[in-house]
Protein backbone atom coordinates (compact mmCIF):
# COMPACT_ATOMS: atom_id res chain seq x y z
CA UNK A 1 0.00 0.00 0.00
CA UNK A 2 1.52 3.44 -0.88
CA UNK A 3 2.54 5.82 2.08
CA UNK A 4 0.87 8.32 0.66
CA UNK A 5 -2.82 7.30 1.37
CA UNK A 6 -3.84 6.56 4.82
CA UNK A 7 -4.53 2.45 5.51
CA UNK A 8 -8.60 3.11 6.45
CA UNK A 9 -9.31 4.90 2.91
CA UNK A 10 -10.48 3.19 0.11
CA UNK A 11 -10.14 4.14 -3.17
CA UNK A 12 -12.77 5.21 -5.74
CA UNK A 13 -11.82 2.06 -7.67
CA UNK A 14 -11.90 -0.33 -4.59
CA UNK A 15 -14.99 0.92 -3.27
CA UNK A 16 -16.96 0.27 -6.48
CA UNK A 17 -15.87 -3.25 -7.02
CA UNK A 18 -16.88 -3.87 -3.25
CA UNK A 19 -20.11 -2.76 -4.56
CA UNK A 20 -20.25 -4.56 -7.53
CA UNK A 21 -18.98 -7.48 -5.92
CA UNK A 22 -22.15 -7.25 -3.22
CA UNK A 23 -24.34 -6.80 -5.98
CA UNK A 24 -23.32 -9.51 -7.81
CA UNK A 25 -23.78 -11.45 -4.51
CA UNK A 26 -26.95 -10.39 -3.79
CA UNK A 27 -28.31 -11.30 -6.94
CA UNK A 28 -27.05 -15.40 -6.66
CA UNK A 29 -28.70 -15.40 -3.14
CA UNK A 30 -31.89 -14.34 -4.43
CA UNK A 31 -31.16 -17.45 -7.46
CA UNK A 32 -31.05 -19.59 -4.30
CA UNK A 33 -34.04 -18.89 -2.79
CA UNK A 34 -37.34 -20.92 -2.24
CA UNK A 35 -39.22 -19.31 -5.62
CA UNK A 36 -35.87 -20.95 -7.18
CA UNK A 37 -37.13 -24.62 -8.03
CA UNK A 38 -40.57 -23.87 -8.63
CA UNK A 39 -38.91 -21.26 -10.83
CA UNK A 40 -36.76 -23.69 -12.55
CA UNK A 41 -39.86 -26.09 -13.12
CA UNK A 42 -41.71 -23.41 -14.64
CA UNK A 43 -38.94 -22.39 -17.30
CA UNK A 44 -38.83 -26.24 -18.53
CA UNK A 45 -42.52 -25.91 -18.71
CA UNK A 46 -42.18 -23.12 -20.52
CA UNK A 47 -39.53 -24.52 -22.74
CA UNK A 48 -41.18 -27.76 -23.36
CA UNK A 49 -44.25 -26.68 -24.58
CA UNK A 50 -42.68 -23.54 -26.88
CA UNK A 51 -40.96 -26.67 -28.96
CA UNK A 52 -44.00 -29.51 -28.39
CA UNK A 53 -46.97 -27.17 -29.81
CA UNK A 54 -44.76 -25.92 -33.20
CA UNK A 55 -44.18 -29.35 -33.53
CA UNK A 56 -47.26 -30.55 -33.10
CA UNK A 57 -49.49 -28.15 -35.18
CA UNK A 58 -46.74 -29.38 -38.27
CA UNK A 59 -47.32 -32.98 -37.85
CA UNK A 60 -50.81 -31.82 -37.80
CA UNK A 61 -50.59 -29.22 -40.79
CA UNK A 62 -48.76 -32.48 -42.97
CA UNK A 63 -51.25 -35.12 -42.51
CA UNK A 64 -53.92 -33.39 -43.62
CA UNK A 65 -52.09 -31.83 -46.56
CA UNK A 66 -50.53 -35.36 -47.32
CA UNK A 67 -54.29 -36.67 -47.64
CA UNK A 68 -55.51 -33.88 -49.65
CA UNK A 69 -52.78 -33.17 -51.79
CA UNK A 70 -50.42 -36.35 -52.11
CA UNK A 71 -46.81 -35.30 -53.06
CA UNK A 72 -43.74 -37.77 -53.55
CA UNK A 73 -42.42 -36.18 -50.45
CA UNK A 74 -43.92 -36.55 -47.60
CA UNK A 75 -45.43 -33.10 -45.72
CA UNK A 76 -45.90 -34.70 -42.67
CA UNK A 77 -42.30 -34.62 -42.16
CA UNK A 78 -41.56 -31.61 -43.72
CA UNK A 79 -43.28 -29.52 -41.52
CA UNK A 80 -42.21 -31.74 -38.86
CA UNK A 81 -38.48 -30.78 -39.03
CA UNK A 82 -39.94 -27.29 -39.61
CA UNK A 83 -42.20 -27.35 -36.58
CA UNK A 84 -39.25 -28.48 -34.16
CA UNK A 85 -36.68 -25.76 -35.80
CA UNK A 86 -39.13 -22.66 -34.84
CA UNK A 87 -39.85 -24.54 -31.51
CA UNK A 88 -36.34 -24.81 -30.82
CA UNK A 89 -36.23 -21.09 -32.11
CA UNK A 90 -38.91 -20.07 -29.86
CA UNK A 91 -37.70 -21.98 -26.84
CA UNK A 92 -33.88 -20.33 -27.53
CA UNK A 93 -35.56 -17.03 -26.98
CA UNK A 94 -37.41 -17.89 -23.60
CA UNK A 95 -34.42 -19.32 -22.04
CA UNK A 96 -32.22 -16.35 -23.01
CA UNK A 97 -35.41 -13.85 -21.72
CA UNK A 98 -35.33 -15.25 -18.88
CA UNK A 99 -31.26 -15.25 -18.79
CA UNK A 100 -31.28 -11.41 -18.33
Amino acid sequence: MPEDKPPDKLSRSAERMIREVGAKQERITRGKGEGAVIRSIAILGVVGWSVTVPTLLGVVAGLWIDRHWPQRFSWTLTLLIAGLVLGCVNAWRQVSKEGR
